[in-house]
């Protein structure tokens, strides 16, 4: 089982330095990904916050690491331009050798929408467009597209993208007809803590109906990546809102969940720490290595 971690979104206001820090320390102790979430705002009981914008942040960590992989957790594809976004993937791809992860999603909290001037409606339907267009241009077609919601002509990627069609997918959702129009061509599926309650005997269940979407959408499921973000809650101050989730204590109790999500059939694991500073993913990195040595 492979292990990333998702950097600071709107626990605090992370500096570059202290992301770039935190970039450095994750390939140090180990990791395999780093994530950064794609949102613009949120508004939580009238407390407002918002993270640096993603894609900026993606291109600097491809330039300031050399092995880890890195991507969006996930991108609102209804957020952009979908041929820009496309681009802006190929260059981030091309700037990290080839290490970039395209997680995809449609979107969920209203607040930003409104407040950026974005359609919330029909975000859904925005997305299959948007994943299409996406998804074609980066396998280095030229495309003509005419849908409801976005027109190109003439549209291609130049310079041509590093990795044409083969630049990995990953979905983040469980909901049925976003997995109808993913599962065909992603590379894994992805779920988000507070959907099994961070809780792994729930898991298995959850793995169990990706399998069912993958065999109604005539998929493989043996093809599918599969991987979970998992809430890890260190000493500190908590700097998310995570009323009533399970925080474990020592490396044995985190040993025994990370086996029970890998038997559920979990092939990843992002790491969501609090709080989360360098030194944490320090100490998430000894977790890390006490679980490769089990083995």
């Amino acid at each position: 089982m492979r292990f990333g971690v998702q950097l600071p979104e709107t626990e605090y206001e992370a500096t570059w330095r202290e992301m770039e820090d935190m970039a450095r320390v994750s390939e140090e102790v180990g990791l395999d990904s780093l994530w950064v979430g794609d949102h613009l705002l949120y508004d939580e009981g009238g407390e407002r916050s918002g993270p640096w914008e993603a894609w900026s942040v993606l291109a600097g960590l491809a330039a300031v690491t050399e092995r880890i992989e890195i991507g969006p957790l996930v991108a609102a594809l209804p957020f952009h331009a979908p041929a820009v976004l496309a681009k802006a993937a190929a260059t981030i791809d091309e700037i990290s050798g080839g290490r970039l992860i395209f997680g995809i999603g449609a979107g969920w909290n209203e607040v930003e929408f409104t407040a950026f001037g974005l359609p919330f409606e029909q975000r859904v339907n925005r997305f299959a467009e948007a994943f299409e267009i996406i998804r074609r241009l980066l396998a280095g077609e030229r495309l003509d597209f005419d849908g409801k919601f976005y027109r190109l002509k003439g549209c291609e990627l130049l310079p041509r993208p590093p990795r044409p069609g083969e630049m990995p997918f990953m979905v983040g959702s469980n909901r049925p007809r976003m997995l109808s129009l993913t599962l065909p061509y992603v590379t894994w599926w992805n779920s988000w803590y507070s959907a099994f309650g961070n809780d792994p005997a729930r898991v298995g269940e959850l793995v169990g109906s990706i399998v069912q979407a993958c065999v109604e959408s005539g998929r493989d499921p043996a093809t599918l990546k599969k991987s979970v973000a998992l809430y890890f809650g260190f000493d500190g101050k908590p700097q998310r809102r995570t009323e009533g989730t399970p925080r474990w204590g020592s490396i044995e109790d985190h040993l025994a969940r990370l086996h029970q999500i890998e038997a559920a059939g979990i092939d990843e694991v992002q790491g969501i720490l609090d709080p989360i500073a360098a030194e944490t993913i320090e100490k998430y990195g000894e977790i890390v290595a006490a679980y490769r040595s089990s083995r």
